[in-house]
């Protein structure tokens, strides 16, 4: 059987080697495109800065998408609010050993970003930032007693961000908030502050029981002495009452004696001794007697 040939059709064959070139050549494209692409896209909250051969170019990069250099790289500092927590060690102004954890809140000025890359780099929290909490947090707790330090907790974080803050600021780095999270002194040590509150608040309830038996003595002596006070004024009142009515009536006697007096004659004084006369005549009577008579019955018996 004869085959009858194909007219105006052409076979082509693609050779391997032509594939595998287009794919590298593809690839080196997409390579060449990721290390050095010509455009980049800065993340909200963040600052491109811009290096050209590891040089800080004088202009940063704000939010948003940008063109560059392909031989130029683009580092991201976040401007975004970060915290950091510590754990250390420190001192009171008696040597008791305090274990302190503070949490600090900051972030970067953006218009200094440039400058805190370019002098100290991405790691700024780990080579300026941590060493200057834990210098300042010491600092203050050496200020204070171990006992002191219990009291004045609520101010300690507002005394450590006074001094960090100024340190901060030339670098960039804006100090939020700083808390003091937790102290925790030895065993010992509060051991002896629970057995000195113990024996404080004993002295204190002896002291308020004293104080209590004190006020009761004074008021009963406070009371009695009222009373006191009031049965004498009472005395004092009925004795007063009495030299008056004395008084009164010795005045009344008086007056009343002058009035008799005032009112007595002789033929009044004679008539009253009349009628008080009962008969009888005395035994003897005196010179001035108008008749002397001599009662000689009982002699004559």
């Amino acid at each position: 059987m004869n085959q009858t040939p194909v007219y105006g059709k052409k076979t082509f064959k693609i050779k391997k080697p032509v594939i595998f070139i287009a794919l590298a050549l593809v690839l080196i494209i997409i390579v060449f495109l990721s290390a050095f692409s010509p455009f980049v896209t800065v993340p909200t909250g963040h600052t491109g800065v811009v290096t050209t051969f590891g040089r800080v170019e004088d202009y940063v990069l704000s939010e948003g998408f940008h063109l560059k250099s392909p031989l130029q790289e683009v580092v991201m500092m976040d401007n975004r609010t970060q915290k950091a927590s510590i754990k250390m060690q420190a001192f009171s102004s008696d040597i008791q050993q305090v274990d302190i954890t503070c949490t600090v809140n900051y972030s970067v000025n953006k218009e200094k970003a440039q400058h805190l890359y370019k002098n100290v780099g991405v790691n700024y929290y780990e080579t300026v930032m941590e060493p200057r909490i834990e210098e300042c947090a010491k600092s203050v707790f050496t200020q204070y007693t171990a006992e002191k330090l219990m009291e004045v907790r609520n101010s300690l974080s507002a005394q450590i961000k006074d001094l960090l803050e100024p340190e901060m600021e030339p670098y960039g780095i804006l100090v939020g908030s700083i808390a003091i999270e937790d102290i925790d002194f030895t065993d010992a040590f509060t051991d002896a502050v629970e057995a000195k509150q113990v024996a404080l608040q004993t002295k204190l309830k002896t002291e308020t029981e004293q104080e209590e038996l004190v006020i009761i003595a004074e008021s009963t002596a406070e009371r009695e002495k009222i009373a006191a006070q009031a049965q004498a004024e009472i005395l004092k009142i009925e004795a007063q009452a009495e030299a008056e009515a004395v008084k009164l009536r010795s005045e009344a006697e008086a007056e009343a004696n002058k009035l008799i007096a005032e009112s007595l004659t002789e033929a009044l004084i004679s008539y009253m001794e009349a009628n008080q006369w009962n008969g009888e005549l005395p035994q003897i009577v005196g010179a001035n007697s108008a008749l002397p008579i001599i009662d000689v019955s009982e002699n004559m018996e």
